[in-house]
């Protein structure tokens, strides 16, 4: 019996030993095993600025916006754009999606060359090759990023960077001057299977049913997300009927984007979108009155973090209203959007009325004169409603009032306004395919 025994606890050993050769998997487990045998090379180090050669280089004193991952806007010489704005695309990376539809580990990527950019006491921008090219949208240039710090002797490129940490995928990256030593940073990020090369989940990104993306995206092509169900965060700005009018602003064409949220009779809702609240709405988007709205909300308490959810992401703040002129209200902007172009997808430059953009955001416009008014009387939901024809500047503006009651309660009529030059607080409406300021509240109009 002792033989027998000590047989079976030999056997034991030596499985325990085979087992203990096998060649590591694709489990998570094996993967943290293989990434801690490979020593990470720091290749970004390995490449030096050579402040001599003859690409073109730009020391950059200014960011004016962070857009995301691979794009940030710097401030530069007119001598080098008319405008004094360089819209920097990354080259020979590309990042996982912070704008736009968002994808898993662009906020991590957007949120990284941000802090690089922001700890930096230098920046240069370089070119690949002799002169300043942009992309295929006309607008954007391609160049490499380089920072340092202050406690940094060398600059360091921010595109190898990403590379190197598993933030980015190469885009054309073995042609570019760089291209060897971007062409390892990918193949160790790789191997390591770091962030976007991993099986691992970003817990940044909601795993959610709904298509995660920005209002920029949800309002520029609406149409394609019809009948979808979406995720998208802003601010509350304004109550109306059982709903909200949700916004946020978009640093890449430094505007705010804005829609319409149906919650109907549910209260939960009620406490959760307070106005200045910011926001994660979930919900179906679909057609209404000759627009678009998101309703379906949902809540589950007993699973808050349920990614299907409705979130307060942040507290009240005071609702801001963008001033706004006549000339801007009805000026044309020029924007990129992503449409079909022979089966694939392409940026296109569109040019769009302004209001139709700022659609559903909160403005203020100043000194309108009251010129002419009618008052709804239907005996339907609006009546009492006032429309309000002003002038400001040469421009007629149409000012559309809900039923306005003063401290007493008392309906407010047209005498109210007759003769005055008024400021007005609302949110940018259409009727009739023209477009108005919708205003909601008596004390969001101010008498002169």
């Amino acid at each position: 019996m002792k033989k027998l025994i000590a047989s079976i606890l030999a056997l034991g050993f030596c499985l325990v030993a085979f087992c203990g050769c096998i060649t590591p998997g694709n489990d998570s487990t094996s993967s943290e095993s293989s990434s801690t045998q490979i020593e990470m090379i720091d290749y970004a180090a390995q490449v030096k600025l050579d402040m001599n050669s003859e690409t073109q280089k730009q020391k950059v004193t200014t960011v004016e916006n962070y857009i995301d991952g691979d794009t940030t806007h710097f401030k530069v010489p007119t001598s080098i754009v008319d405008t004094g704005l360089l819209k920097a695309r990354y080259l020979a990376v590309n990042t996982p999606e912070s704008t736009g539809q968002i994808e898993p580990w662009g906020k991590k990527a957007s949120d990284y060359t941000k802090a690089k950019l922001k700890s930096a006491t230098d920046i240069i921008i370089e070119t690949d090759g002799t002169d300043w090219a942009v992309d295929s949208t006309g607008e954007r240039y391609l160049v490499w990023v380089w920072y340092k710090t202050a406690e940094m002797t060398d600059y360091r490129c921010v595109n190898i960077e990403l590379l190197q940490e598993g933030l980015a995928v190469g885009s054309k990256a073995s042609s570019t001057r760089y291209g060897e030593v971007c062409v390892k940073a990918i193949d160790q990020a790789t191997t390591l299977k770091l962030h976007v090369h991993s099986n691992e989940k970003d817990p940044d990104y909601f795993y959610g049913t709904a298509i995660e993306l920005d209002l920029r995206e949800l309002r520029l092509n609406v149409e394609k997300y019809n009948g979808s169900r979406v995720a998208f965060e802003g601010y509350v700005t304004q109550y109306n009927n059982n709903g909200v009018f949700v916004e946020d602003y978009d640093e890449e064409s430094d505007a705010y984007y804005g829609i319409y949220v149906f919650y109907g009779y549910d209260s939960t809702f009620v406490e959760l979108l307070q106005e200045g609240n910011h926001v994660r709405i979930v919900g179906n988007v679909s057609a209404f009155n000759d627009s678009y709205q998101v309703s379906n909300l949902k809540y589950n308490a007993f699973k808050p973090n349920d990614p299907n959810n409705v979130k307060v992401l942040e507290g009240k703040r005071e609702n801001t209203y963008l001033e706004t002129t006549a000339a801007t209200f009805y000026s044309n902007r020029q924007v990129t959007v992503v449409e079909e172009v022979d089966g694939e997808p392409e940026e296109v430059i569109k040019t769009l009325p302004y209001a139709k953009l700022a659609l559903n955001t909160a403005i203020e416009m100043k000194n309108l004169k009251v010129k002419s008014m009618y008052t709804t009387s239907n005996g339907g939901n609006n009546e009492g409603a006032i429309t309000i024809t002003c002038e400001v500047d040469g421009q007629e503006i149409i000012v559309r009032t809900m039923k306005l009651y003063d401290e007493n309660n008392n309906l407010i009529t047209q005498d109210y306004f007759t003769g005055k030059t008024i400021d007005v607080k609302g949110i940018i409406d259409y009727y009739n395919n023209k477009p108005q300021i919708k205003v909601f509240e008596l004390g969001d109009i101010t008498l002169h």
